[in-house]
C-alpha cells in the first residue's frame, strides 16, 4: 500500500491562504521498519498566489517574523520558489498511484490544496474516500512522536515525522495490509 503524508505552512488559515512551503512523503502504514520516501518539498511562488487573489493573515505573518532565523528564512524567504502551475503538476504526477492522503488535520491541508485546485480550474487528484487523519489517530492511540523535535514549522520533516507515527500506531496495534499475503 502507498500512502501519502502531506503538510503546509502557510500565510493564515482560511481556505484561500497563501501556501509558504509544501511537503508530502510517500509511506505504507503497515511497515514500521521502512523509512518514508521518496519525498517531495516545494515553495510555491507566493507573489504568485497573492496576484491569484489568495490571502494573507497579518497575525500569521507576525507570528512567522518572531520564529528563528532559519525557520523564518525557510517559510519567508524567496530562494527557490516555483510557479504555482508547475507546483500543482508535480504534485499530480507524486499523487498517481497513491492509495490514501494524510495530513495532520486533513481540514486545513487539504481544505487548503483543494481550494487552489478549484481556483486554478483544475480536478483534485485524489476521492473524499482516501483522505485520512493522522491528528485524530495520535489523539485516540497517543502520539509515538517526539516532543520537543528540531525541524518544527518545516513542512517535509513535519510529514516524515507524522509518517512515522502512523507506521508506529499500526505496528503497536498489530494491523496488517488487506494487500498483504
Amino acid at each position: 500500500m502507498t500512502c501519502v503524508m502531506l503538510d503546509l505552512e502557510t500565510l493564515g488559515t482560511r481556505p484561500d491562504t497563501v501556501i509558504l512551503t509544501f511537503g508530502a512523503v510517500k509511506f505504507n502504514p503497515f511497515d514500521a521498519d521502512q523509512r518514508p520516501g521518496p519525498a517531495m518539498y516545494v515553495r510555491p511562488d507566493v507573489d504568485q498566489q497573492l496576484a491569484l487573489g489568495r490571502s494573507y493573515d497579518e497575525d500569521t505573518l507576525q507570528w512567522w517574523t518572531q520564529q528563528a532565523d532559519d525557520v523564518r528564512e525557510e517559510a519567508l524567504g524567496d530562494e527557490n520558489r516555483i510557479p504555482v502551475e508547475q507546483f500543482m503538476a508535480d504534485l499530480n504526477r507524486f499523487l498517481v498511484g497513491v492509495d490514501e492522503i494524510w495530513a495532520q488535520g486533513p481540514c486545513f491541508d487539504i481544505v487548503i490544496l483543494e481550494n487552489l485546485y478549484q481556483m486554478l480550474a483544475q480536478p483534485r487528484p485524489w476521492n473524499h474516500w482516501q483522505i485520512r487523519d493522522s491528528r485524530t489517530l495520535f489523539g485516540v492511540h497517543g502520539d509515538p512522536r517526539e516532543k520537543n523535535k528540531s525541524g518544527l514549522h518545516n513542512a517535509l520533516e513535519d510529514c516524515v515525522s507524522q509518517a512515522q507515527g502512523v507506521q508506529k500506531i499500526y505496528h503497536r496495534l498489530g494491523l496488517k495490509s488487506r494487500f498483504s499475503n
